[in-house]
Protein backbone atom coordinates (compact mmCIF):
# COMPACT_ATOMS: atom_id res chain seq x y z
CA UNK A 1 0.00 0.00 0.00
CA UNK A 2 1.04 3.27 -1.29
CA UNK A 3 1.51 6.20 1.43
CA UNK A 4 -1.22 7.95 -0.74
CA UNK A 5 -3.17 4.79 0.04
CA UNK A 6 -2.43 4.88 3.80
CA UNK A 7 -3.45 8.33 4.17
CA UNK A 8 -6.46 8.92 1.77
CA UNK A 9 -10.01 8.66 3.39
CA UNK A 10 -10.99 5.30 3.40
CA UNK A 11 -14.60 6.77 4.25
CA UNK A 12 -14.76 8.23 0.55
CA UNK A 13 -14.09 4.27 -0.94
CA UNK A 14 -16.81 2.97 1.28
CA UNK A 15 -19.30 5.63 -0.07
CA UNK A 16 -18.26 5.33 -3.48
CA UNK A 17 -18.76 1.86 -2.77
CA UNK A 18 -22.39 2.14 -1.47
CA UNK A 19 -23.04 4.38 -4.89
CA UNK A 20 -21.98 1.99 -7.12
CA UNK A 21 -23.39 -0.69 -5.25
CA UNK A 22 -27.38 1.13 -5.59
CA UNK A 23 -26.61 2.42 -9.47
CA UNK A 24 -29.93 1.17 -11.37
CA UNK A 25 -30.50 -0.83 -7.85
CA UNK A 26 -32.24 1.45 -5.36
CA UNK A 27 -34.42 4.52 -5.66
CA UNK A 28 -34.16 3.59 -9.43
CA UNK A 29 -35.62 6.70 -11.88
CA UNK A 30 -34.30 9.24 -8.62
CA UNK A 31 -30.64 7.61 -8.03
CA UNK A 32 -27.85 6.91 -10.42
CA UNK A 33 -24.01 7.07 -10.31
CA UNK A 34 -22.63 5.39 -13.21
CA UNK A 35 -19.17 7.02 -12.24
CA UNK A 36 -18.61 5.68 -9.02
CA UNK A 37 -17.58 2.06 -10.24
CA UNK A 38 -15.66 3.46 -12.18
CA UNK A 39 -13.23 5.29 -9.63
CA UNK A 40 -13.13 2.18 -7.67
CA UNK A 41 -10.00 -0.33 -8.01
CA UNK A 42 -10.87 -4.06 -8.82
CA UNK A 43 -10.16 -5.45 -5.42
CA UNK A 44 -12.49 -2.06 -4.04
CA UNK A 45 -15.41 -3.26 -6.37
CA UNK A 46 -15.68 -7.18 -5.72
CA UNK A 47 -17.50 -6.46 -2.23
CA UNK A 48 -19.93 -4.28 -4.64
CA UNK A 49 -20.30 -7.09 -7.34
CA UNK A 50 -21.49 -9.51 -4.38
CA UNK A 51 -23.87 -6.75 -3.02
CA UNK A 52 -25.59 -6.53 -6.56
CA UNK A 53 -26.07 -9.70 -6.83
CA UNK A 54 -26.88 -10.33 -3.09
CA UNK A 55 -24.16 -12.94 -2.52
CA UNK A 56 -22.26 -12.25 0.14
CA UNK A 57 -18.66 -14.33 0.48
CA UNK A 58 -18.18 -17.00 3.18
CA UNK A 59 -15.70 -15.83 6.30
CA UNK A 60 -16.74 -12.80 9.02
CA UNK A 61 -14.30 -10.34 7.41
CA UNK A 62 -15.83 -10.65 3.81
CA UNK A 63 -19.19 -11.11 5.49
CA UNK A 64 -18.57 -7.60 7.39
CA UNK A 65 -17.00 -5.87 4.50
CA UNK A 66 -19.93 -6.89 2.28
CA UNK A 67 -22.63 -5.40 4.89
CA UNK A 68 -21.07 -2.14 5.31
CA UNK A 69 -21.20 -1.68 1.55
CA UNK A 70 -24.89 -2.99 2.09
CA UNK A 71 -25.78 -0.56 4.54
CA UNK A 72 -23.46 2.67 2.86
CA UNK A 73 -25.79 1.70 -0.04
CA UNK A 74 -29.01 2.24 1.62
CA UNK A 75 -27.94 5.14 3.23
CA UNK A 76 -25.74 7.11 0.56
CA UNK A 77 -29.22 6.75 -1.68
CA UNK A 78 -31.36 9.22 0.18
CA UNK A 79 -28.56 11.61 1.06
CA UNK A 80 -27.81 11.80 -2.36
CA UNK A 81 -31.15 12.32 -3.89
CA UNK A 82 -31.95 15.05 -1.14
CA UNK A 83 -28.59 17.42 -2.16
CA UNK A 84 -28.87 16.52 -5.27
CA UNK A 85 -32.04 18.27 -5.66
CA UNK A 86 -30.73 21.26 -3.48
CA UNK A 87 -27.78 21.81 -5.87
CA UNK A 88 -30.22 22.09 -8.65
CA UNK A 89 -32.86 24.14 -6.95
CA UNK A 90 -29.72 26.48 -5.74
CA UNK A 91 -28.11 26.84 -8.47
CA UNK A 92 -25.33 29.31 -8.83
CA UNK A 93 -22.26 29.85 -11.38
CA UNK A 94 -19.79 28.36 -8.22
CA UNK A 95 -20.43 25.21 -6.83
CA UNK A 96 -17.49 24.48 -3.64
CA UNK A 97 -17.39 20.57 -2.60
CA UNK A 98 -15.70 20.66 0.90
CA UNK A 99 -14.45 17.65 1.49
CA UNK A 100 -14.84 15.88 -2.02
CA UNK A 101 -13.43 12.40 -1.81
CA UNK A 102 -14.41 10.74 -4.20
CA UNK A 103 -17.30 12.93 -5.37
CA UNK A 104 -18.95 12.51 -9.17
CA UNK A 105 -21.17 15.41 -9.60
CA UNK A 106 -19.04 17.13 -11.65
CA UNK A 107 -18.76 14.08 -14.24
CA UNK A 108 -22.95 13.30 -13.70
CA UNK A 109 -24.95 16.39 -13.09
CA UNK A 110 -25.81 18.07 -16.21
CA UNK A 111 -26.90 20.94 -14.68
CA UNK A 112 -23.75 22.28 -13.88
CA UNK A 113 -22.81 23.02 -17.49
CA UNK A 114 -22.73 26.69 -16.53
CA UNK A 115 -21.04 25.68 -13.12
CA UNK A 116 -17.19 25.67 -12.21
CA UNK A 117 -16.55 23.68 -9.65
CA UNK A 118 -13.97 23.07 -7.00
CA UNK A 119 -13.18 20.08 -5.08
CA UNK A 120 -11.51 21.04 -1.79
CA UNK A 121 -9.97 18.07 0.30
CA UNK A 122 -7.41 16.66 2.16
CA UNK A 123 -4.08 16.49 -0.14
CA UNK A 124 -3.57 12.96 0.52
CA UNK A 125 -7.28 12.08 -0.47
CA UNK A 126 -7.46 14.60 -3.58
CA UNK A 127 -4.56 12.96 -5.14
CA UNK A 128 -5.76 9.77 -4.73
CA UNK A 129 -9.33 10.76 -6.56
CA UNK A 130 -6.80 12.44 -9.33
CA UNK A 131 -4.70 8.76 -9.51
CA UNK A 132 -7.81 7.29 -9.93
CA UNK A 133 -9.45 9.24 -12.48
CA UNK A 134 -6.40 8.84 -14.45
CA UNK A 135 -6.25 4.82 -14.64
CA UNK A 136 -10.27 4.77 -14.59
CA UNK A 137 -10.76 7.13 -17.99
CA UNK A 138 -14.02 8.56 -16.40
CA UNK A 139 -16.31 10.29 -18.37
CA UNK A 140 -15.62 13.57 -19.58
CA UNK A 141 -16.38 16.60 -17.14
CA UNK A 142 -19.98 17.70 -17.83
CA UNK A 143 -19.07 20.99 -15.03
CA UNK A 144 -17.80 24.07 -17.09
CA UNK A 145 -14.60 23.01 -14.63
CA UNK A 146 -12.73 21.40 -12.53
CA UNK A 147 -10.45 22.95 -9.75
CA UNK A 148 -8.61 21.24 -7.19
CA UNK A 149 -8.18 23.19 -3.78
CA UNK A 150 -6.33 21.08 -1.32
CA UNK A 151 -7.07 22.46 2.13
CA UNK A 152 -6.54 19.83 5.69
CA UNK A 153 -9.31 20.99 7.52
CA UNK A 154 -7.47 20.69 10.91
CA UNK A 155 -4.87 23.13 9.76
CA UNK A 156 -5.23 25.18 6.60
CA UNK A 157 -6.93 27.87 5.64
CA UNK A 158 -9.99 27.26 3.27
CA UNK A 159 -10.36 30.96 2.02
CA UNK A 160 -6.58 31.51 1.25
CA UNK A 161 -6.58 27.54 -0.70
CA UNK A 162 -10.22 28.90 -2.82
CA UNK A 163 -8.48 32.43 -3.18
CA UNK A 164 -5.30 30.89 -4.81
CA UNK A 165 -7.20 28.68 -6.94
CA UNK A 166 -9.27 31.38 -8.50
CA UNK A 167 -12.52 31.16 -7.10
CA UNK A 168 -14.45 34.84 -6.26
CA UNK A 169 -16.13 35.49 -3.05
CA UNK A 170 -18.61 38.36 -4.88
CA UNK A 171 -20.15 35.97 -6.54
CA UNK A 172 -23.25 33.52 -4.96
CA UNK A 173 -21.29 30.32 -4.14
CA UNK A 174 -23.41 26.93 -3.47
CA UNK A 175 -21.28 25.32 -1.19
CA UNK A 176 -21.50 21.74 -0.60
CA UNK A 177 -20.13 19.44 2.82
CA UNK A 178 -21.55 16.09 3.00
CA UNK A 179 -20.01 13.00 4.96
CA UNK A 180 -17.12 15.06 6.56
CA UNK A 181 -18.63 17.41 10.01
CA UNK A 182 -18.79 14.07 11.94
CA UNK A 183 -15.29 13.59 11.74
CA UNK A 184 -14.28 17.29 12.57
CA UNK A 185 -14.46 18.14 15.92
CA UNK A 186 -16.78 21.49 16.95
CA UNK A 187 -14.12 23.82 16.69
CA UNK A 188 -13.09 22.86 13.52
CA UNK A 189 -16.47 22.64 12.06
CA UNK A 190 -17.45 26.17 13.25
CA UNK A 191 -13.93 27.53 11.86
CA UNK A 192 -15.39 26.05 8.16
CA UNK A 193 -18.41 27.34 8.91
CA UNK A 194 -16.90 31.03 9.58
CA UNK A 195 -14.67 30.24 5.98
CA UNK A 196 -17.68 29.95 4.50
CA UNK A 197 -19.48 33.07 5.69
CA UNK A 198 -16.36 34.77 4.63
CA UNK A 199 -16.68 33.91 0.75
CA UNK A 200 -20.35 33.60 0.61
CA UNK A 201 -21.90 36.86 -1.48
CA UNK A 202 -25.49 37.35 -0.96
CA UNK A 203 -27.40 34.53 -2.82
CA UNK A 204 -25.14 32.16 -1.52
CA UNK A 205 -26.26 28.67 -0.23
CA UNK A 206 -24.81 25.77 1.98
CA UNK A 207 -25.89 22.44 1.61
CA UNK A 208 -24.53 20.72 4.78
CA UNK A 209 -25.04 16.52 5.89
CA UNK A 210 -24.21 16.06 9.02
CA UNK A 211 -25.05 13.43 11.82
CA UNK A 212 -27.56 13.68 14.75
CA UNK A 213 -27.08 12.59 18.65
CA UNK A 214 -27.82 8.74 18.08
CA UNK A 215 -26.73 6.09 20.69
CA UNK A 216 -27.28 3.03 18.53
CA UNK A 217 -25.30 4.57 16.05
CA UNK A 218 -22.93 5.73 17.93
CA UNK A 219 -22.62 2.02 19.64
CA UNK A 220 -22.35 0.41 16.45
CA UNK A 221 -19.58 2.36 15.57
CA UNK A 222 -17.59 1.65 18.86
CA UNK A 223 -18.33 -1.81 18.48
CA UNK A 224 -16.73 -1.79 14.98
CA UNK A 225 -13.49 0.03 15.86
CA UNK A 226 -13.35 -2.74 18.88
CA UNK A 227 -13.03 -5.10 16.11
CA UNK A 228 -11.05 -2.99 13.98
CA UNK A 229 -13.84 -4.71 10.89
CA UNK A 230 -14.21 -1.44 9.67
CA UNK A 231 -12.81 2.08 8.64
CA UNK A 232 -14.25 3.63 12.02
CA UNK A 233 -11.17 1.81 13.49
CA UNK A 234 -9.14 4.83 12.26
CA UNK A 235 -11.98 7.54 11.34
CA UNK A 236 -14.09 7.64 14.27
CA UNK A 237 -16.92 10.45 14.56
CA UNK A 238 -15.68 13.52 16.43
CA UNK A 239 -18.77 15.42 16.40
CA UNK A 240 -22.41 14.97 16.83
CA UNK A 241 -25.35 17.79 16.16
CA UNK A 242 -28.72 18.50 17.40
CA UNK A 243 -30.55 20.56 14.68
CA UNK A 244 -31.21 23.15 16.46
CA UNK A 245 -27.52 23.68 17.50
CA UNK A 246 -26.40 23.14 13.93
CA UNK A 247 -29.25 26.01 12.96
CA UNK A 248 -27.87 27.91 16.00
CA UNK A 249 -24.23 28.14 14.30
CA UNK A 250 -24.65 29.05 11.07
CA UNK A 251 -27.21 31.55 11.69
CA UNK A 252 -23.70 33.59 14.11
CA UNK A 253 -22.39 33.43 10.61
CA UNK A 254 -25.11 34.97 8.72
CA UNK A 255 -26.67 31.75 7.01
CA UNK A 256 -30.76 30.83 8.14
CA UNK A 257 -31.46 27.54 7.35
CA UNK A 258 -34.20 26.98 5.18
CA UNK A 259 -34.78 23.03 5.82
CA UNK A 260 -33.44 20.59 7.73
CA UNK A 261 -34.39 16.79 7.31
CA UNK A 262 -33.24 12.94 7.95
CA UNK A 263 -32.66 10.74 6.12
CA UNK A 264 -35.31 8.32 6.98
CA UNK A 265 -37.96 10.71 6.27
CA UNK A 266 -36.69 11.03 2.50
CA UNK A 267 -35.60 7.31 2.20
CA UNK A 268 -39.48 6.78 2.47
CA UNK A 269 -40.67 9.49 -0.05
CA UNK A 270 -38.01 7.57 -2.16
CA UNK A 271 -40.54 4.43 -1.14
CA UNK A 272 -36.47 3.06 -0.90
CA UNK A 273 -36.22 -0.32 0.77
CA UNK A 274 -33.58 -0.19 3.92
CA UNK A 275 -32.75 -2.01 6.87
CA UNK A 276 -30.69 0.62 8.57
CA UNK A 277 -33.27 3.31 9.96
CA UNK A 278 -30.82 4.04 13.05
CA UNK A 279 -28.43 5.65 10.42
CA UNK A 280 -31.28 6.76 8.25
CA UNK A 281 -32.71 8.77 11.59
CA UNK A 282 -29.36 10.00 12.81
CA UNK A 283 -28.56 11.58 9.51
CA UNK A 284 -29.65 14.85 8.12
CA UNK A 285 -29.19 16.97 5.26
CA UNK A 286 -29.96 20.86 5.67
CA UNK A 287 -29.58 23.97 3.40
CA UNK A 288 -29.08 27.31 4.68
CA UNK A 289 -28.78 30.85 2.64
CA UNK A 290 -27.30 34.06 2.91
CA UNK A 291 -29.59 36.77 2.63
Amino acid sequence: MSDIERTASRTAVLVCQGRAAADGRLAAGRFADAVAVRLLRPPERAPVDEVRAGTPSTGWKARATYEGVRACAEVVVPRTVAIDDAVRSHRTSQLVVLGAGLDSRAWRLPELADTDVWEVDHPASQQDKQERLAEAGTPPVVARSVRFAPVDFATDDLGSALEATGHDASVPTTWLWEGVVPYLTHDEVRATVRAVADRSAPGSALVLNYQGPSVKASAGRLIARVLNSSVTAIEPWRSLWKPQKMAALLAEYGLRVVSDEDLLAIANRLESSMRGRTSLRSGRVAVARRA
